[in-house]
């Protein structure tokens, strides 16, 4: 009996010591992240959605710009690598993510609970709420969202946003429309086909600038939303990195000087 007990404990001491013969060091955790891949391809691949203005979109020559756009080119600078922005579909966006054609995400991206299950997410770096682009033909008596919320309402969101999540949830009576750009859900509102448009505050006061006639505005935001830059699973070393530099440029006035070349003057409306 003793001699077989002896044995099994030969054998559990080997198997210990083969498991700790292959644990993995914090060395090759960092090899394998994508901070040191981008550091060793000389290149960090940012997926965007160029048509999200302040934030990404593209100059007369196609060239993307915008406060994400010089933000991604900060990172890059601070890790001394060269930059490649992909534009992306908003709803292949965190596939682009999940399959390494990208290092990571910028793109007025909501940190929401359901996303986090699948990428992870920086601290926010910018932070606004949804408020409603009403029209003045179909809405001209709703002065709060949630009369919003009855049989005879029509709701156009852009597919996969907040937008569409909290239409989802907040207002299961009304009727939604769902579109894959943004200036289809304006248009529906602007013809007066939609009641309203839920998006991010900052947009909404521009398409109610640009539509003065045959919209409405409720500039009061109604959700908390949270930007922030979205990377794989399990990346530590490089989400640690990422929320230094966010902390870092927001105590040195980098974040500021960015914030008011492209959001100050909205703001200020």
């Amino acid at each position: 009996m003793r001699c077989k007990a002896l044995s099994v404990a030969m054998v559990l001491a080997g198997l210990c010591a083969a498991f700790s013969a292959h644990a993995v060091t914090p060395h090759e955790i960092f090899q394998a992240s994508t901070l040191n891949q981008i550091l060793q391809r000389g290149t960090l691949i940012v997926g965007m959605e160029v048509e999200y203005y302040p934030f990404e979109y593209a100059d007369p020559k196609g060239n993307p710009m915008g406060f994400d756009v010089d933000l991604a080119k900060l990172i890059a600078q601070e890790l001394g690598v060269q930059i490649e922005i992909k534009d992306i579909e908003w709803t292949g966006l965190i596939p682009a993510l999940q399959s390494g054609k990208v290092d990571m995400v910028i793109s007025g991206m909501t940190r929401t609970l359901a996303r986090a299950k699948t990428v992870s997410f920086t601290e926010p770096y910018f932070v606004t709420g949804l408020c409603a682009l009403l029209s003045v033909k179909k809405a001209a008596d709703i002065q709060s969202v949630d009369q919003l919320n009855a049989p005879e309402r029509v709701l156009a969101v852009k597919t996969g946003t907040t937008g569409d999540l909290v239409a989802t949830k907040r207002f299961p009576k009304a009727t939604i429309n769902r579109f894959k750009d943004e200036t289809a859900c304006v248009r529906e509102v602007v013809t007066g086909r939609a009641d309203a448009f839920f998006y991010d505050q900052i947009s909404i006061a521009k398409h109610h600038e640009q539509n003065k006639e045959t919209t409405r505005a409720l500039l009061k935001p109604f959700t908390y939303e949270p930007f922030a830059m979205a990377i794989r699973k399990g990346d530590a070393d490089f989400l640690n990195w990422l929320n230094i530099f966010l902390d870092t440029i927001k105590g040195d006035g980098r974040y500021d000087e960015l914030y008011q070349k492209h959001l100050g003057e909205i703001i200020k409306q």
